[in-house]
């Protein structure tokens, strides 16, 4: 019995979901420095803003997306285009003694409605001195007013539905929902597979020939005792052929196989070629499929004699009749072929 062997799948499987660990924890790293350069948490969940509200101290608090009601807003007879659309109207109302711009989108102001009574919108609270001073300036012709007069009522502050619905925005609420459910949900689920192994997808597969567990149990008693042959990562038990790679762990009974073949891979960086690594690909009952890169020809063709050896029925090497044969097995590709067959006959 070798002691070096004792729980060697449940400690590689571990192991793998340890490493596994990285990427969601990274993700969420991210995601908690991203929240400190762009407005995340009132993008999620908006301010309510009522009449009261300043517009000043929503932009200097940062997070300067609400909910908001406006009353009385005129059409101003200028739009933001993009790409010889207009993505946003111009519109201006009086809020706390100030005439602020309002960009509504075209689907709210009805593509430039003269005069909207009320407007609920959920909106952005922008700085745009540039883009302000030029619309009061334009209207100040339009008017016969000063421009300077004109321009000491004007809020230097827009709200910005148009911006507010943009599609970059919703894309950043995208990444960052996505992102975080991604996240949780992998770490979640990755500790889970480090406290108990046997929930782990690996094994979980091992339910398609019997109990998980009791087969688990099985494969690791005979691997303890002694592999009758054993790669850097590969092993052969009396029973079970047996993966413990970087790239994850594999069991499945040698009675179960079908279908063995090797696939080789040339490494090269620009013109030059720099090593040619070969993977084991592994095809069992109940729609089981195995993949063992990155191994040395040696080794895999050690494995494939000795399954071939242990295991008459194998189908050995890969070839347009091994793939229809085994598709015939397991049932793969009949009722598409059916129908091929039928819609033949009625044409």
């Amino acid at each position: 019995m070798n002691m070096q062997y004792e729980h060697y799948i449940t400690r590689n499987i571990r192991s793998f979901y340890r490493r596994s660990l990285f990427l969601p924890v990274a993700i969420l790293i991210t995601l908690f420095a991203v929240s400190f350069f762009f407005p995340i948490r009132s993008m999620l969940r908006p301010i309510a803003a009522g009449d009261g509200t300043s517009l000043k101290n929503v932009a200097e608090s940062g997070d300067v997306f609400l909910n908001i009601t406006l009353k009385d807003l005129y059409f101003t007879g200028y739009r933001k285009m993009r790409f010889d659309t207009p993505v946003g109207y111009y519109y201006y109302t009086m809020r706390n003694d100030e005439c602020v711009y309002v960009l509504l989108s075209p689907q709210t102001c009805e593509q430039g409605n003269p005069y909207i009574e009320e407007a609920s919108v959920y909106a952005e609270v922008r700085t745009e001195k540039a883009a302000t001073d030029e619309l009061t300036e334009a209207l100040a012709g339009d008017l016969s007013w000063n421009k300077e007069s004109l321009s000491k009522s004007v809020s230097p502050y827009l709200i910005s539905e148009a911006d507010a619905r943009s599609i970059p925005s919703y894309l950043l609420i995208l990444f960052f929902v996505g992102g975080a459910l991604f996240s949780l949900l992998s770490l979640v689920a990755n500790l889970l597979y480090i406290a108990f192994p046997r929930l782990s997808p690996p094994i979980r597969k091992l339910g398609a020939y019997g109990d998980a567990g009791k087969i688990l149990k099985k494969a690791e008693d005979e691997l303890m005792t002694l592999p009758q042959l054993a790669t850097e990562d590969m092993f052969i038990t009396e029973h079970f052929f047996i993966e413990t790679s970087p790239y994850g762990t594999a069991i499945v009974p040698i009675n179960k196989i079908i279908w063995i073949y090797k696939y080789s891979t040339l490494h090269k960086f620009l013109w030059h070629h720099f090593s040619i690594s070969y993977t084991l690909y592994i095809t069992a009952k109940k729609r089981i499929y195995i993949k063992c890169p990155k191994n040395i020809k040696s080794d895999i063709d050690g494995i494939m004699d000795y399954l071939a050896e242990a295991n008459h029925s194998i189908l050995v090497g890969f070839s347009e009749e091994n793939r229809i044969r085994v598709e015939e097995l397991q049932g793969e590709g009949v009722v598409l072929r059916k129908i091929m067959s039928f819609l033949s006959k009625r044409v």
